[in-house]
């Protein structure tokens, strides 16, 4: 059973291959989407790396290092598909209304095997679907609504900590993590990335294009985390970005 179809709290009782080829992708295809990634937030490692130890010996499956991590948000498009100034207008778009928005803090404890991977869930949630229901109005802006792709509904937030490489019950992997309780991660997420990402190694890469910081709260809120830490907002107002041929991309 899918993540989002599964309960608070219970597990699928079946798993299957994460990696079979999805529509439209395929070796080399590349892929535009809104995620947020995780520089330096030792915390979520800490966490990850508590569950990726438990599942270590766990049959079929791959554990996903710190590097890339993610809380998969929403797509945009392949990237053969989306012309360079309608991604750029998006971009546009998106920063402005993110930058209306405050910084948010996020727990991740819990873990669930989901039927294809082994994931984290986000709360509370409902900040991080506000996030994402910024990410698909910037994209309806640009391309219509009736072409912002994905199901609005069917999303639940989290961190994945592994995919699950082939068919079979669930129970091992349940087994694995049931006697792991480790200290809950806290997680400011004070942007949105945008990436340009493929799966050809079993491993969602990606290259950053451009950051998106959440800038709603910088004039009326001292980070908890001090100044100069890399999780305050003001930290990211102006990472990482250049303009090239009309797109921000990575520096």
């Amino acid at each position: 059973m899918a993540l989002v179809d599964l309960p608070p709290g219970q597990h699928a009782d079946r798993v299957r291959n994460h990696w079979w080829w999805r529509p439209g992708w395929r070796v080399g295809r590349r892929f535009y989407a809104f995620h947020v990634t995780f520089e330096n937030q030792h915390e979520l490692y800490r966490l990850a790396d508590s569950y990726r130890s438990a599942l270590s010996a766990a049959p079929a499956l791959t554990l996903i290092p710190d590097r890339w991590l993610h809380l998969t948000m929403q797509g945009i498009g392949f990237t053969d598909e989306v012309a360079d100034e309608r991604l750029a207008a998006i971009i546009d778009e998106a920063r402005g209304q993110l930058a209306r928005l405050s910084p948010i803090d996020v727990q991740f404890s819990e873990v669930v095997v989901a039927d294809e991977a082994i994931v984290m869930p986000a709360t509370p949630a409902e900040a991080v679907h506000r996030l994402r229901t910024t990410t698909r109005a910037a994209i309806g802006h640009v391309l219509g609504d009736t072409n912002v792709p994905e199901d609005p509904l069917r999303f639940r937030p989290h961190v994945s900590v592994a995919y699950l490489t082939s068919e079979g019950s669930a129970e091992p992997y349940v087994q694995a993590v049931a006697a792991t309780q480790p200290r809950p991660a806290a997680v400011r997420i004070t942007h949105v990335d945008v990436i340009d990402m493929h799966r050809d190694r079993q491993m969602y890469e990606w290259s950053l294009i451009t950051g998106l910081p959440l800038e709603g709260s910088t004039r009326t809120h001292t980070s908890e985390f001090g100044p100069g830490h890399p999780d305050d907002a003001a930290a990211h107002a102006g990472r990482r970005e250049r303009l090239d041929h009309g797109i921000p991309v990575e520096g």
